[in-house]
């Protein structure tokens, strides 16, 4: 199986074997990459991944009201708990607080995915029961 991507920046078809890790990110961070407006993820530690991942928008908010009223929702409105698109990781920097991944090309899914495995805070490999 493969993921096709459409021209529309959404994902087509969401099975892939091409894509292995997903990292958990807090709404409204998810939905801000998801745009195109958030283009780093800032962590604590380093990466050496410089490929596509899942992005799981994990079960706890973040508590930065401003964000959320920068995507026009608040807690509740977006999707948590699920597998919600993809993005690309191109860099990896060194920042005064940690460090920043660098993301492009983000790919919104037509369909959220449900992991049968459990997320971790960071990266994990999602594990998804057959269509």
């Amino acid at each position: 199986m493969s993921t096709s991507y459409s021209a529309r920046g959404k994902v087509d078809s969401p099975a892939s074997t091409a894509i292995f890790r997903a990292i958990s990110i807090r709404q409204p961070y998810v939905e801000e990459i998801l745009r195109g407006v958030k283009r780093e993820e800032y962590r604590s530690f380093p990466t050496k991944i410089r490929e596509r991942v899942w992005i799981y928008a994990s079960n706890t908010p973040a508590e930065d009201g401003a964000r959320w009223r920068g995507v026009g929702c608040r807690p509740g409105e977006l999707p948590f708990g699920v597998i919600v698109g993809t993005v690309e990781i191109v860099d990896c920097r060194a920042t005064s607080d940690g460090f920043a991944f660098v993301l492009r090309d983000p790919q919104r899914l037509t369909k959220h995915l449900r992991a049968t495995n459990q997320p971790q805070p960071a990266f994990w490999r999602p594990q998804f029961r057959p269509e």
